[in-house]
């Protein structure tokens, strides 16, 4: 019988008790769920992550521009910038993140991972992860794969959905998965893969989901960023053995009970945050009346 990812103490037991690797765990797990092949499952992730790489490319060099004017080619404006703040690597990092969420802004193809709003994080990540160590696209596969097993938990112990439990539960949960999968790609063992996603996690606590005119775009765009960039720092910390000191299981659970506990008008109801501000509300009203004013004019007068 496979795991059913229920708590990440539980996985690395029965990992250790099968003697089986974390990625394995997860192909187990969807060849009984699901009634699929190991190489269905491996070819499935393999094709998601071209669809990512695509999703960078497209965001780097085609037309970025939302309908609603708030999202106009940043992540090409910050990848041709001459100026790297940290470093050529860093820049491209938060680049690609942007590149690809601004083409899920503007109804591109994108992978949701584990949401939309948070699908420029994994891209972003293992794109730059690769490029700077070589690594093959059959070890992106185990990391994505490990990243999976991550949100199956997350999504037991609190919640993956902005609706439920406001960015912390999206960019929050993508940056851990992120973590997670680059820890294990670099060789980490299976504490310092859980150990990242704690660390991001507590990063990440709190964040409300505050979209400017209900759409996905500002502040989620610059989010899966930042997201990114936290999920590279909790991977050099993983990797060092600096404890989290708050196991992961707990850090899940303190996401679940302040998800719970956060209002209504934070979890994806642009109602609060950045989307009640003034000029949230100027642009929440333009982007009504244009909506309105593109429609048929049959439609319009029923």
């Amino acid at each position: 019988m496979c795991y059913l990812f229920e708590s990440f103490k539980g996985w690395k037991i029965y990992c250790e008790e099968k003697n089986v690797t974390l990625h394995d765990s997860v192909i187990e797990y969807e060849v009984e769920q699901k009634n699929a092949e190991s190489n269905q499952i491996k070819a499935g992730i393999l094709n998601a992550y071209q669809v990512m790489k695509d999703a960078v490319k497209t965001g780097l060099e085609e037309e970025m521009t939302s309908r609603s004017g708030m999202i106009n080619n940043g992540a090409k404006k910050v990848f041709n910038h001459p100026l790297a703040v940290l470093s050529p690597e860093f820049q491209k990092l938060i680049a690609r993140a942007l590149a690809a969420k601004e083409v899920n802004s503007c109804m591109g193809r994108v992978v949701a991972a584990p949401t939309a709003g948070a699908s420029g994080i994994l891209p972003g990540t293992l794109v730059t992860l690769q490029e700077i160590h070589g690594l093959s696209d059959e070890k992106i596969v185990e990391g994505l794969l490990v990243g999976a097993g991550i949100a199956l938990i997350i999504e037991e112990k609190a919640s993956l959905a902005g609706a439920v439990g406001g960015c912390q539960a999206e960019t929050g949960s993508a940056a851990a998965m992120a973590a997670g999968a680059m820890v294990y790609c670099l060789g980490g063992y299976t504490d310092q893969v859980f150990n990242a996603v704690a660390i991001t996690i507590q990063c990440m606590l709190g964040l409300v989901c505050d979209p400017v005119a209900g759409l996905v775009e500002v502040p989620c765009v610059v989010r899966n960023a930042s997201a990114a960039s936290i999920a590279f720092s909790s991977t050099q910390i993983a990797l060092a053995d600096v404890s989290s000191v708050i196991p992961v299981d707990e850090c899940i659970e303190a996401m679940g009970e302040i998800g719970a506990s956060m209002e209504s008008r934070y979890k994806e109801t642009a109602m609060g945050g950045l989307a009640a501000t003034l000029t949230g509300q100027q642009i929440s009203k333009r982007v009504l009346i244009q909506d309105i004013e593109i429609l048929p004019d049959d439609e319009s007068t029923e």
